[in-house]
């Protein structure tokens, strides 16, 4: 047990070296930049402003983008997802599974929850005790379950999901842009130095090398970016391009896609005028997701998500209850 606890200690300090090495080349470009090439470098003034002016707008963007990618905790499933105190005793004191199985099945009824196992299992989190929403998976490194889940990133030390999708993705946006205007800027001065115009000594080594290492990270960032870019015009999260979401009725890789523009909206929001701002405008809580056809909301076994909000709602669809039967899967 202490052993156990000794590498989760470990794991988790270890986890920020790859924040500590991004947050290290930040600051050194800064001064590469702002110090060797703005204020050592450059000889007109205009010249000095104008670069140091776009420089800040975007580096202001891209620390904050990268601060709440970072700092923002995952989401986790509401309470109403977990086994209560008295389900828990009753699964756990009952050794049939034929009676576990209408345990969950009680519970499932109560959610709107339309995803099964590869199977066609209820998706169970035995770790978490809860039933999964739509979307929702369980993360080792965290240690958690997080709703609609894409990676576990190591270079923000974090889980990126519902609750800092859309900062992951203002991120990766801001850094390209951050990259593109260094490489576009330092272009000139790097010609100028290789060729001898220019001699300074000190200055040439870190615009010499300011412009590798943002060529390096532009390219790295574009294909990153771009694939993101690709699974939100697709619905998809980087979990489901791997592995097709399954319904009732089996997996499709385009259950959850509503079209370009709808499924942009879920993840931005539909005040176009936060789009670029790292401020929480997704749509939704993250407990459930418009599908793109109707026929999973139609599933016999579950409830629709008004009927999840009302409490005490009787069902009214006891007869297709009674006909229906469903296994039961643990998952982690």
């Amino acid at each position: 047990m202490a052993l156990s606890r000794g590498l989760r200690c470990c794991q988790r300090v270890f986890g920020w070296l790859p924040v500590l090495i991004i947050a290290l080349v930040v600051l050194w470009s800064y001064y590469a930049y702002v110090v060797e090439l703005c204020l050592v470098t450059l000889t007109s003034s205009v010249e000095k402003v104008a670069y140091l002016t776009i420089f800040h707008v975007i580096f202001v963007f891209f620390i904050w983008t990268y601060w709440k990618s970072v700092f923002t905790p995952p989401q986790q499933p509401d309470k109403k997802f977990h086994m209560s105190y008295a389900d828990k005793e009753r699964y756990e004191n009952e050794e049939r599974p034929e009676a576990q199985r209408q345990i969950l099945m009680e519970m499932a009824r109560r959610l709107p929850v339309y995803t099964r196992t590869g199977n066609g299992a209820i998706r169970f989190c035995d770790r978490c005790q809860l039933i999964k929403p739509d979307r929702c998976h369980h993360c080792s490194v965290c240690a958690m379950c997080v709703l609609k889940m894409d990676h576990h990133c190591p270079w923000v030390n974090n889980c990126i999901g519902f609750s800092n999708y859309k900062f992951f993705l203002l991120f990766l946006a801001y850094s390209l842009l951050y990259c593109v205007y260094i490489a576009a800027t330092v272009f000139k001065y790097f010609i100028k130095f290789w060729t001898g115009e220019l001699t300074n000594g000190r200055s040439k080594f870190h615009v010499l090398f300011l412009l590798f290492v943002a060529i390096m990270f532009l390219v790295s960032l574009l294909f990153l970016f771009g694939y993101h870019c690709w699974l939100v015009s697709q619905n998809r999260s980087t979990l489901e391009a791997f592995s097709a979401p399954v319904f009732q009725n089996g997996p499709d890789k385009n259950g959850f896609n509503l079209g370009f523009v709808k499924n942009l909206q879920q993840v931005f929001g539909e005040e176009k005028s936060l789009w670029l701002l790292p401020v929480a405008s997704s749509q939704g809580d993250g407990h459930f997701f418009r599908m793109r056809t109707l026929s999973e909301a139609r599933n016999p076994l579950l409830m629709n998500e008004e009927q999840w909000e009302e409490d005490g709602l009787e069902d009214n669809s006891h007869g297709c209850h009674r006909g229906s039967s469903l296994a039961v899967e643990m998952e982690t």
